[in-house]
């Protein structure tokens, strides 16, 4: 009887085969088909937000919520094989930049008023974004289009003008092109740490001792941040960090173990919040490159930030002796007659202006790493010995001695 048993055969389930998506179609976030055109369409909470904006009725947060994330799903671009999505927080800068900077080329007291609440702005959108943990394209859409408007005008206000040679154009033209390859190198990957590798160092009862601690609240570990990461290695709770203990010890890998990825960091790794994922020798979180400056991508960092402020003080220079002749550079910035008597040289001036605040910012973020890489720590590294009060401020707070990796040379 066993003999004559055979196997009985599964028939497969034959799934239904989706139909190619047309230029304009897409899957919206409820896993239906739909169209570009009907973006409008079928939008009660939309409907109702300008009902009460039209009563001057004020509207709940939620409502606010499910309004913006229709938006950010409806909002797309015909493509090949289906409708891409599009980022919202890419859109503000393209038009609001050049609308600004028009407006501010007016008149002078606009400029004032204009250049000044930009900043103000900026700054308030991204303490709103890094306190929600949010990752967002703004920064990076506002710092390309600033190069690439700033370009343009360049070419079109100035370089008629006749002051500028072809070498000095081809000059600009090369920075230009320099600074968006750094930026492409300091986009890549910053050092991210896998899980597998990690994995192997480990035992499995010591693995499934750290998933059990891991998994665990804030009891028993001090160090224990809100994100669920471990930190112990302070220079408050152990000078010489964490030498004391074997590289292979459960204490020291308790330590360096992060519950969310699973995994025991290396000496000066950080788990990003924003990103999700752990990094070695992570500095910060750069809102304009929208991604981790760590182990592998500093040098391209600092690389990009130094040949943008060579450039932009270059371009800044070639502007200002093309619209404010036999005036030295400082002179032109601060007083410029004239200027405003037609529109090309206003927006020209303008736009030097807005160039020079955004060069200001950034030589002070460039000033600051050099500082950092010079007394060997990173930002991190400084905002948690601020935060615990273990390092001391020197030079009017420039610099900030942790007292951790700067007592050596490593």
């Amino acid at each position: 009887m066993k003999g004559s048993m055979k196997p009985v055969k599964k028939k497969k389930t034959e799934e239904p085969e989706l139909e190619p998506l047309c230029c304009c179609e897409y899957i919206d976030r409820n896993g239906e088909k739909n169209h570009v055109a009907a973006c409008l369409c079928d939008c009660q909470d939309l409907d109702e937000g300008c009902d009460r904006w039209i009563t001057c009725k004020s509207l709940q947060p939620e409502t606010c919520e499910r309004i913006m994330d229709t938006i950010s799903d409806r909002l797309r671009i015909p493509w090949l094989r289906g409708a891409k999505k599009v980022n919202i927080s890419i859109i503000p800068p393209l038009v609001l930049l050049p609308v600004f900077l028009h407006v501010a080329s007016w008149h002078f007291l606009l400029g004032v008023v204009v250049l000044t609440s930009l900043p103000v702005l900026a700054l308030w959108y991204y303490y709103l974004t890094h306190r929600r943990k949010e990752q967002t394209l703004f920064f990076l859409s506002l710092g390309l289009f600033s190069l690439g408007y700033m370009y343009y005008v360049f070419l079109q206000e100035v370089v008629p003008r006749g002051r500028v040679g072809p070498v000095q154009l081809a000059v600009l033209t090369c920075g230009l092109f320099l600074i968006l390859l750094a930026l492409y190198r300091a986009k890549k990957n910053p050092g991210y740490l896998n899980p597998a590798s990690s994995d192997r160092s480990l035992s499995s009862s010591q693995l499934e001792l750290l998933n059990r601690k891991g998994q665990e609240k804030t009891k028993g570990f001090p160090g224990t941040d809100t994100s669920g990461s471990l930190n112990n290695r302070t220079a408050k709770d152990d000078p010489k960090g964490s030498s004391r203990m074997p590289a292979g010890s459960p204490t020291k890998a308790k330590e360096d173990w992060c519950a969310k990825c699973q995994l025991v960091r290396p000496a000066r790794a950080w788990h990003c919040r924003i990103c999700g994922i752990c990094v070695r020798r992570m500095d910060h979180h750069c809102v304009w490159i929208n991604g981790c400056v760590g182990e592998s991508n500093h040098q391209a960092f600092i690389l990009a930030l130094f040949i943008f402020l060579l450039t932009s003080v270059y371009g800044i220079t070639l502007t200002l002796d093309t619209i404010c002749r036999d005036r030295s550079v400082f002179t032109a910035l601060f007083y410029c007659p004239g200027v405003y008597a037609n529109y090309s040289s206003a927006l020209s001036f303008t736009c030097v202006w807005y160039s020079v605040i955004i060069t200001a910012g950034m030589a002070y973020i460039f000033l600051i790493q050099l500082i950092n890489i010079s007394y060997n720590v990173t930002e991190r590294e400084v905002q948690q010995a601020l935060r615990q009060k273990t390092g001391r401020r020197l030079l009017c707070g420039l610099i900030v001695d942790t007292g951790q990796y700067n007592r050596a040379h490593l």
